[in-house]
């Protein structure tokens, strides 16, 4: 069977979009949003000044000095995946401003149809894996979360698919608790929240099996990509 032929780049924009849209959309579900943005999201909910997108970049800059920490050197193509988190923080923010069942200005999170706030749930959680698939198929750094996987689980020989399970349910932790200091109770983690990290790292596994069954992704750029091998 002939696979579907796709640029690194192409993919990785799709995965921007994809990314930050299933995230703006989960979140106005009121179900809880994914354990892995959810420290920024609690953190927006206590911060006013900072929307969801530029809490984003605050977590994400924690993270990314624990992974160079971890994998004991700084190369300055790295930066790029914070370049990458940056650019996911405004198209999210985005998606919140242009669509109004996503502003909480405009709807507040919750207050849709209990049947369309499931189905929203359910493709939030379904894109927000495919996006990460195709981010862990492109050159191009990831958001500093799929990053620090990437790289972290490639530094030390461990299994990804493992590796991002256990992660995910560390970041669960971290959420609830930085959830009951801010506002003593679980604010911004909800049923959302265990569902996506029961069954994200198996999802991700499963799209990416998908895709290296059907897609060949390659990059156009051939001499650019050899600047950001790890």
């Amino acid at each position: 069977m002939k696979k579907i032929r796709l640029s690194s780049e192409f993919v990785y924009i799709l995965g921007l979009l994809l990314l930050s849209f299933s995230v703006a959309m989960i979140a106005s579900t009121d179900f809880g949003v994914s354990m892995i943005v959810a420290p920024a999201y609690i953190l927006s909910l206590k911060v006013a000044a900072l929307s969801f997108g530029q809490c984003e970049y605050v977590i994400q800059g924690v993270l990314f000095l624990i992974m160079c920490l971890l994998l004991g050197r700084i190369r300055p193509i790295y930066f790029s995946s914070f370049v990458t988190g940056l650019i996911y923080g405004a198209l999210l923010d985005l998606w919140r401003l242009l669509i109004p069942a996503f502003n909480p200005a405009v709807t507040a999170p919750g207050t849709l149809a209990l049947p369309l706030r499931i189905l929203m749930l359910a493709a939030g959680l379904a894109l927000t894996s495919f996006s990460i698939a195709l981010f862990f198929r492109t050159y191009f750094y990831p958001q500093v979360y799929d990053f620090f996987v990437k790289a972290v689980s490639r530094r030390f020989g461990l299994n990804r698919g493992k590796f991002k399970i256990a992660f995910d349910f560390t970041f669960l932790a971290i959420s609830c608790l930085l959830s009951l200091l801010l506002f003593g109770r679980l604010y911004g983690v909800g049923i959302g929240t265990v569902v996506a990290t029961a069954v994200n790292g198996f999802m991700i596994s499963g799209f990416g099996r998908v895709l290296d069954r059907f897609v060949c992704i390659s990059p156009r750029f051939v001499r650019l990509s050899r600047y950001f091998e790890i």
